[in-house]
């Protein structure tokens, strides 16, 4: 049996994808490539939708099962071993849950990152303040202050992304809800909050908006989610949408055609980014 791992990292998704496509290529069933390896379908089945680690040996096999020339195996296979490699959200195991690791990886790796925001600040743009006063009240079900002081830290890692040479355009469309309800009886944590999302207003790869209350209902007022587009041929658009104690990857067609047409209609009814700048100015003058 293939090793599981907690959760697999974008390259381990991209990689069972393709080796799916060389299998369906070759015209091979899950039982025909599973025989090559003598193993159960089920395993070839969780290989190729990154439910478990992938073994080079039994990757080797099938690529050879497959037709690969020597090269192109030699080339996966170094995919492979690169894919395989803890992520650096990884040390944070103790507080970061499963459905949770999937998200950061894909965020890393990810071109583009649409959002939608109607509760919170989004963690790429939080300060530390705003962080902890989040997440001591409850958000994740963990309270300790050592829990809550490994996620802010986390938190932080996280948006190390933003700084980094290749940064993805991250736009997001906020509630204006975000910015009324007041995390901490401290105001000088959203003052500071508000001040922080205004210099991210300025960066040329980051877009904000605001949902004003005065433009109505809006269809993606049931929950947050985010859609990732990547660099990756490979690797479709792919949205999340969190629950109250996990999130669901989507990535059929259907599901992130629905995602993509809601962030559509928010940006255009939405505040434009000059427009966010001004609200963000307004509301920060009564803290």
């Amino acid at each position: 049996m293939s090793e599981r791992r907690p959760a697999p990292t974008v390259g381990q998704v991209v990689l069972g994808r393709r080796l799916q496509e060389l299998r369906e290529a070759a015209g091979l069933g899950r039982e025909e490539a599973a025989a090559a390896l003598r193993v159960a379908p089920a395993t070839v089945r969780r290989m190729e939708t990154a439910d478990v680690a992938l073994k080079v040996p039994y990757v080797q096999v099938l690529l050879e099962t497959y037709g690969v020339s020597e090269d192109e195996v030699a080339t996966f296979v170094e995919l492979v071993e690169e894919a395989n490699r803890p992520g650096w959200w990884q040390r944070f195991h103790d507080v970061l849950p499963d459905w949770f690791s999937l998200y950061v990886s894909l965020e890393g790796a990810a071109r583009l990152i649409r959002s939608y925001e109607p509760h919170f600040v989004p963690g790429l743009l939080q300060t530390p303040a705003y962080a902890r006063a989040v997440l001591e009240a409850g958000t994740i079900g963990q309270t300790s202050p050592e829990a809550i002081e490994r996620h802010v830290t986390l938190r932080m890692e996280r948006q190390r992304l933003l700084d980094g040479p290749s940064p993805p355009h991250l736009w997001v469309v906020m509630d204006e809800t975000v910015l009324r309800r007041p995390v901490s009886i401290d105001p000088t944590v959203m003052r500071d909050q508000l001040d922080r999302l205004l210099e991210f207003t300025e960066r040329d790869r980051i877009t904000l908006q605001i949902a004003e209350f005065d433009d109505g209902p809006h269809p993606g007022t049931s929950a947050p989610f985010s859609l990732f587009r990547f660099a990756e041929p490979e690797l479709p658009d792919m949205v999340v949408t969190e629950y109250l104690t996990g999130a669901l990857y989507l990535d059929s067609r259907k599901e992130v055609s629905a995602h993509l047409e809601v962030l559509d209609h928010m940006t255009t009814h939405a505040a434009s980014a000059q427009r966010t700048k001004d609200v963000l100015r307004k509301v920060r003058a009564n803290f």
